[in-house]
């Protein structure tokens, strides 16, 4: 059984026992969410959502994603911009798809 959710903005494809990252979620380690925001189960296709479809999660750990650079350039213009981000991630494990 494998369930579509929608976390973050964005959508994921998951089934019982998976471990993913999605962008920051309030809890602590060991806290358990529930998803509410569910597109699809199995063969079961919300508009745009499933009334009455939860997913059960752990949070696993918070953490933050590795540095990505961004560098912009004009050439011939002594023009250059350096900037980092650190995107803010919670790991959770999926412990059950409700339908």
């Amino acid at each position: 059984m494998f369930a579509v959710i929608r976390t973050g903005g964005k959508q994921y494809k998951v089934t019982s026992g998976d471990v993913i990252d999605v962008e920051k979620l309030a809890g602590n380690a060991g806290d358990k969410v529930e998803i509410s925001e569910v597109l699809m189960v199995d063969q079961k296709i919300g508009a745009p959502l499933l009334a009455g479809a939860k997913v059960q999660a752990e949070i696993v750990e918070q953490f933050r994603d590795d540095k990505v650079i961004i560098f912009k350039k004009r050439r011939r213009h002594n023009y250059r911009r350096k900037k980092g981000h650190r995107q803010y991630l919670t790991q959770i494990k999926i412990i059950d798809i409700k339908a």
